[in-house]
């Protein structure tokens, strides 16, 4: 449940983009956050408004939808068990009234079957509570980066290939699992396929907080692990190469 890549750089090495009409954009990349007033959730506004993103919260589950309707996000976060009338209502709401807005529901593991039903795989996203600030911002931000979904699109470099619609991943026929960070940094590498791309550009495209290159590095071993270390290069000062 993930979303579509952006296309890819200007490369002969570039991945072969293989899309369907594209869906409306929404009108704008506020991000409306209706999570409970808690530490975690003054962390997520605190790194997205210094990526100069803008967001506002909702703290409580009555006034969601008429958060939705005055501000129009591109993005709701949405706590399922926010205190007020039955959030799986709320977020059925949202996606009639609010189709262009993609949902990212946040959920503790005993809501997630009955929640599975209610989400649009082309758009929506869950998270399971208790969860990482640093995922949640991570997921933001890949939407938010990504924009609307294009139905149907895979991705390919060579035996690697990006299912877009639903965020699978597969290398050789195998499919592979990436955590959320993983697949940013996939599609971060994937835009740039065959070029040098700096620690620090991906950095800024991956994370939502300052990340040193040495985070980088890790978790470009971790990719490397997953989808082959011969698929990513490190060019010794420079940088990376994702490669066919």
């Amino acid at each position: 449940m993930l979303p579509a890549a952006p296309p890819g750089g200007a490369s002969s090495s570039a991945p072969e983009l293989v899309p369907a009409p594209r869906a409306s954009v929404p009108p704008n990349d506020h991000v409306l956050l209706a999570l409970p007033p808690t530490a975690a959730s003054a962390s997520v506004l605190r790194s997205l408004r210094a990526e100069g993103v803008s967001v506002s919260p909702v703290s409580d589950g009555i006034g969601v939808l008429d958060a939705v309707r005055a501000r129009g996000p591109a993005l709701l976060v949405l706590d399922v068990e926010l205190p007020g009338p039955d959030q799986s209502a709320v977020l059925a709401a949202v996606q009639s009234e609010a189709p262009n807005v993609s949902v990212i529901a946040v959920t503790p593991r005993e809501r997630r079957a009955g929640l599975l039903g209610l989400l649009r795989g082309d758009r929506d996203d869950y998270l399971l509570r208790p969860f990482a600030v640093d995922e949640l911002a991570a997921r933001i931000r890949l939407r938010l980066r990504l924009g609307a979904p294009v139905e149907n699109t895979v991705l390919r470099q060579g035996e690697l290939m990006v299912d877009t619609e639903f965020g699978e991943v597969s290398v050789d026929g195998r499919q592979v699992s990436l955590s959320p960070t993983e697949y940013a940094l996939l599609l971060a590498l994937l835009a740039t396929a065959g070029e040098v791309v700096a620690p620090d550009r991906l950095a800024k495209d991956v994370w939502s907080e300052p990340a040193s290159a040495n985070l980088v590095q890790v978790y470009i071993s971790y990719l490397r692990r997953k989808i082959g270390p011969e698929r990513i290069r490190t060019v010794r000062g420079e940088g990376y190469v994702l490669e066919a």
